[in-house]
């Protein structure tokens, strides 16, 4: 239930708003503004570092849509997720990637807790912090989400801490990620990714896009220089141009959980994150190479996603080579992630 607070134009300051149709919290301060869809999935839809006007999140082509409204949709259990993607930030729990059906239960492509609306509680208001505790239940598996975002006055940092729970007295299995993805006006050809040390590259087994691929199936390897499908070598640190192959890798054996991604003179984000927890770095590239559904072309986007398990064929397979998440009867986890601008010129 929303109650009258203060108004605060000043430090930090969080504001409960509407967008599209779906609840929102938008949490800002003098460096940041950050904008969370309780009404669906716990989105971060907005990332906008204030001195340059710059947002980190891509934005679909088709914009935010209220979940809602299925007016026009088929039955498809992958266009489920992708008719309301926006773009964005997901939570992604306990199904990563293509549907997939674990002990009974059938989940659609990242199902199920990112189309869900979340409860919210503005535990913190004040001049010098503000932070907004979003819960969500699943419905197909017995799990419980928690998470608290932070943002303190005059850093331009996102603190995220969070707890999943299994409400049941069996063990469960679970992929759980965040689906984090980069694109205009801040993503360009020439950008640079950097990786925690120890990185090895296990390149998807198939191609994901009709157009082929740029590496060759099969590894793993050492980051970032990885053979390439027609022979010589990828540099997997540098972004392409656009049209270039669309691709997908998994990155393992990170010794810290972190990453940056950088234009030429040192400006962009600094993800960190509890790689006991994620021990796993998605690569996703959609360069404008699929010209068919759902992107036709439009997409320039990179996703740099912390999870637990891959590939992205869904739960089942995580389950079978053993990278799904294992929780224990009525067992708790807990996370932390931060994401941050970083200004290396200045």
């Amino acid at each position: 239930m929303r109650r009258h607070r203060p108004s605060r134009n000043w430090g930090a300051r969080i504001h409960e708003i509407t967008w599209a149709g779906v609840e929102a919290v938008v949490l800002e301060n003098e460096l940041l503004r950050v904008t969370v869809l309780v009404g669906k999935g716990g989105d971060v839809a907005e990332f906008c570092y204030k001195p340059r006007d710059t947002d980190f999140v891509w934005l679909s082509p088709g914009g935010l849509r209220d979940p809602r409204d299925v007016a026009g949709g088929a039955g498809d259990d992958v266009a489920l997720f992708l008719d309301g993607y926006e773009g964005g930030w997901q939570e992604v729990l306990p199904n990563g990637g293509a549907p997939s059906t674990y002990r009974g239960a059938a989940f659609a492509q990242h199902g199920e807790v990112a189309g869900l609306p979340w409860d919210s509680e503005i535990v913190v208001d004040g001049a010098g912090e503000v932070a907004v505790r979003l819960t969500v239940r699943g419905r197909r598996m017995p799990l419980r989400v928690a998470k608290t975002l932070r943002l303190r006055a005059g850093e331009a940092e996102l603190v995220i801490e969070e707890e999943l729970v299994n409400e049941s007295g069996v063990a469960l299995e679970a992929m759980w990620g965040h689906h984090i993805v980069f694109g205009a006006p801040f993503l360009r050809p020439g950008h640079r990714i950097r990786v925690g040390e120890g990185a090895r590259v296990v390149p998807h087994g198939t191609a994901i896009a009709p157009g082929g691929r740029r590496v060759r199936a099969g590894g793993a390897h050492a980051w970032p220089r990885v053979p390439g499908e027609g022979g010589g070598f990828v540099d997997l640190d540098v972004v392409p141009d656009a049209g270039a192959p669309s691709e997908i890798v998994y990155l393992t054996g990170l010794e810290e959980g972190r990453y940056e991604v950088v234009d030429p003179g040192g400006f962009g984000m600094r993800v960190r994150w509890d790689v006991d927890v994620l021990p796993h770095l998605w690569l996703w590239q959609e360069l404008g190479a699929t010209t068919g559904h759902p992107w036709w072309g439009r997409a320039y986007v990179m996703g740099l996603e912390p999870f637990a398990g891959y590939p992205t064929d869904g739960l089942a397979a995580a389950v079978a080579n053993g990278t799904a998440l294992r929780l224990e009867p009525h067992a708790r986890r807990s996370l932390w992630l931060r994401a941050a601008v970083i200004e290396e010129g200045t």
